[in-house]
């Protein structure tokens, strides 16, 4: 019998059209959300009074941290709907929102034009793309969580990343790329618009995928429970508790890292540190195609060894780490280069299991509203103020209590992680 488990085993396929239909769509979900902390070095002072720049930046960053803290009402609002109605109508409305806030601010126009109106539209169209991601990141996790057979969970859990890695990766790219062939005069008048009308058109590409996906089976045999549930939210709290706490504490550390790396230290390294432009897209491109080529191996590695001895390793050493690594953020493309790979490279022992770990705290009928609500709202606490801490802290001459500041985030993952149990290999409920 054993040996009939284990070939039964041996002879899965992955369906990788169907993982690539639920990724690509949340790839192009986070290419539209990655160019705008990607690009705000070009943009800051179009939208707002001139004069200024540092005061621009801490603005616009101001603005990405504002459209975070709709990112829980869009966990909660578009989590419930996808809990109740299915999660793919939930993922075609999200990765619409997207789209479309993007191409907004492709076309806005600029302070000179139009005055205060400027920032204050810029405000919308980022409070339309917080509520997209809001509910996509929870139920993309739960869509993924939910198709996967449970000894392969964190295998296809790393498609979430590997598509959100693809992206930021083409972000990256697209900024290397225009800062290499524009001059800054010209970036900072018209070029940044190109990648969010970019990211409108590729919005079109998601939707089209997004329709050919079939729903979970996990949320047919559940729907009708998730109907009857009364006031979900207050559900989470009192019925599960725990897994609140526990999704809070380790997604801190995960949403710390991924804004650290892949938003607050692009423009802190160039504005704050003196780096070269084109050295720093470089350095981040590369350490973005190692994060995107570790995910399955890391994913497949977690169905191995389990969840928790995992999610230790990323924790630990990223308390030990992140202070030291602070002080290579210097001009110099190998100091740029290790700074990015080893940040990004720790961060993917968390990255390719989270959709697995996030979905097997929840029951089913609780799960995009538990991950959408909690998820988003430690994002916004935590995520979505990184760049702006960074640029305050660095503008007031002490950036290195931005780095204190992680390894603290980083030893309280640790003591929550350890006291998680083990659910490799478990089933849904």
């Amino acid at each position: 019998m054993a040996g009939s488990a284990t070939e039964g085993i041996a002879r899965h396929r992955l369906p990788v059209r169907k993982l690539f239909a639920a990724s690509a769509g949340n790839a192009l979900e986070w290419f539209d959300w990655t160019i705008y902390a990607t690009f705000s070095i070009y943009f800051a002072g179009a939208f707002f009074p001139p004069g200024n720049e540092t005061l621009a930046l801490i603005n616009t960053f101001a603005t990405y941290a504002l459209a975070f803290f709709f990112r829980p009402l869009g966990g909660v609002l578009l989590g419930r709907f996808a809990d109740v109605h299915g999660r793919k109508p939930a993922m075609i409305l999200t990765i619409s929102l997207m789209a479309g806030g993007s191409v907004a601010i492709g076309l806005l126009p600029t302070f000179a034009q139009v005055g205060w109106l400027a920032p204050i539209l810029l405000l919308l169209a980022r409070i339309a793309q917080g509520l997209s991601l809001g509910g996509e990141v929870s139920n993309a996790s739960a869509y993924l969580g939910e198709v996967a057979p449970k000894e392969r969970r964190g295998r296809y859990s790393s498609f979430f990343y590997i598509s959100t890695g693809s992206a930021v990766l083409i972000a990256t790219v697209l900024g290397f790329v225009l800062a290499r062939t524009m001059d800054k005069a010209h970036l900072s008048s018209f070029g940044w618009r190109i990648p969010f009308l970019l990211g409108g058109v590729l919005g079109l590409v998601g939707l089209w995928l997004r329709r050919s996906l079939a729903e979970t089976e996990l949320y047919h045999e559940k729907k009708e429970t998730a109907r009857q549930v009364q006031r979900p939210l207050l559900t989470t709290i009192t019925q599960h508790p725990r897994a609140v706490g526990q999704l809070i504490g380790f997604s801190m550390l995960s949403t710390l890292c991924y804004y650290t790396f892949f938003s607050a230290l692009t423009s802190f390294a160039v504005k704050g540190r003196g780096a070269d432009d084109v050295d720093t897209f470089l350095a981040l491109s590369i350490a973005t195609a190692l994060f995107v080529v570790l995910q399955y191996p890391m994913g497949a590695l977690a169905d191995r060894v389990g969840r928790r001895p995992q999610l230790l390793v990323w924790s630990g050493a990223t308390a030990l780490v992140i202070v030291p690594l602070s002080y290579l953020v210097r001009p110099g493309f190998g100091n740029l280069l290790i700074v990015f790979c080893v940040g990004l490279a720790l961060y993917t022992a968390m990255t390719s299991l989270a959709p697995a770990i996030m979905s097997e705290l929840f029951p089913t009928e609780l799960r995009g509203l538990g991950i959408g609500a909690w998820y988003n709202l430690t994002v916004a606490v935590f995520g979505g103020t990184a760049p702006l801490v960074l640029s305050a802290l660095s503008a007031a001459g002490a950036a290195t209590a931005f780095f204190w500041y992680v390894a603290a985030g980083a030893a309280i993952a640790f003591f929550v992680i350890l006291r998680m149990p083990e659910t490799k290999g478990s089933e849904l409920r």
